[in-house]
């Protein structure tokens, strides 16, 4: 299946933050959310170019894009690319928290530097991101984490670091669903499994494998997982909070 170039008005007149947005699922997600309508910033670590192709491409079909320089480790740059996205946007109504990193390595062999910052990144990322976004979002915003489903299975060794901080996330979203119910604000985790992007490619002895473990007996695309993200940032999805959403294929049944 080829991946297919949405475009509607579900999201018009929304202004969206995506953090590591320049490629990957998050380039994803920032096509999907500017193809229905929303103003997107997005941020990006060391991928200028592809954060400037990214902003061309989406100016040329119309829409409304900023690109933000920011490490996700840092809370004071995370911070600050809130502000900017409120300045440059005129507020904030969607966040999603997209920036990830992994190191993979067995307990006994895991650097503590590398453990450092596969926390501060997956988990202090999005805490920094939603408390300095909070405060600038109203009745009916969304807050959407991407996590991901090696938070309910980890079927490989060497993958205990990083399906803990996605565990993290998935535990910081249901908390934060009752927290911030009250104000009329959602906040759901959509959990991919096998997606095939530059980082995790759907060709090779490692991706047969993993293949073979889905239900569908296929990778899926960015395009997948953004679906489920403008779903949850429009407006038939008011409903729905404190969700961890398995996009997956199956790998998780």
């Amino acid at each position: 299946w080829k991946e297919t170039k949405m475009t509607s008005a579900t999201l018009a007149g929304r202004r969206a933050l995506v953090t590591g947005g320049s490629r990957g699922i998050g380039a994803g997600i920032v096509r999907r959310l500017a193809a229905d309508g929303a103003a997107v910033a997005f941020t990006y670590g060391a991928s200028a170019d592809e954060a400037d192709k990214l902003v061309a491409e989406l100016s040329a079909d119309g829409a409304k894009a900023v690109a933000i320089q920011a490490d996700s480790a840092d809370p004071v740059q995370v911070a600050n690319a809130v502000e900017q996205t409120v300045s440059a946007l005129g507020g904030l109504d969607v966040l999603v928290n997209n920036a990830g990193t992994a190191y993979l390595a067995p307990i006994d062999e895991f650097p503590q530097e590398e453990f450092d910052r596969v926390v501060a990144i997956n988990i202090g990322g999005v805490y920094s991101a939603i408390r300095a976004a909070v405060s600038h979002l109203g009745e009916g915003s969304r807050i959407i984490n991407i996590g991901s489903i090696n938070a309910d299975r980890v079927p490989t060794g060497g993958t205990a670091v990083y399906a803990m901080t996605k565990g993290a996330v998935s535990s910081l979203t249901r908390g934060l669903a009752r927290e911030l119910g009250p104000r009329g604000i959602t906040v759901n985790n959509v959990q991919p499994g096998p997606i095939a992007t530059d980082m995790n490619p759907d060709e090779g002895e490692f991706a047969d494998a993993v293949r073979q473990t889905t239900a569908l007996g296929r990778y899926g695309h960015t395009s997948d997982i953004a679906a489920v993200v403008s779903f949850l940032a429009g407006p038939e999805s008011g409903y729905v909070t404190g969700a961890n959403w398995n996009v997956d294929g199956g790998f998780t049944a």
